[in-house]
């Protein structure tokens, strides 16, 4: 975190911190959309992104960065689930995270984790948290929303059941 916080500090740019796991399918959705060519150039440009392995199963502890899992904990992330995120500024100043909150209500407050933004309310609410702490206009702000809705799970359909005909 002290090369991330550095380098935020060079840049003046804020960190966008990843809690995640090795078996998470939602992490990996995540990075893909962090990384998508369509978008990747402006969470660069306006962020340090950077990871933590927490909470990985036995046989890949070895995997997890020491200290991380007091950190998901001091930032009020141990019960969210994975992927858990927060924007932080260059001091390390919590500036947001992936829980959706009652209006008006602190940071300190418990939310609603939305991990991987997917569904439309959850989309909104990581557009209005990167406008917020970042240089990003609406043009790219979009382009990113488009992205992260591609995330959303589709439907499971059943096919019709064969319609029987009675003579």
């Amino acid at each position: 975190m002290k090369q991330a916080y550095t380098q935020a500090k060079k840049e003046k740019k804020n960190v966008l911190l990843m809690f995640h796991a090795s078996w998470c399918g939602w992490c990996k959705k995540m990075d893909a959309s962090l990384e998508d060519p369509s978008c990747k150039k402006f969470f660069d440009d306006n962020y340090v992104v950077t990871h933590l392995d927490v909470l990985e199963q036995p046989a890949k502890a070895t995997l997890e960065n020491p200290g991380s899992l007091e950190l998901l904990k001091a930032l009020k992330g141990e019960k969210s689930g994975l992927p858990f995120w927060v924007i932080l500024d260059a001091k390390g100043k919590l500036l947001g995270d992936s829980q959706i909150r009652p209006a008006g209500a602190s940071l300190n407050t418990r939310g609603e984790s939305i991990g991987c933004p997917a569904a439309e309310n959850e989309v909104a609410y990581f557009l209005r948290l990167l406008k917020s702490t970042s240089k990003l206009n609406d043009e790219q702000l979009a382009i990113i929303g488009k992205r992260f809705a591609m995330n959303k799970p589709v439907p499971v359909t059943k096919p019709a059941a064969p319609v029987s005909s009675s003579k």
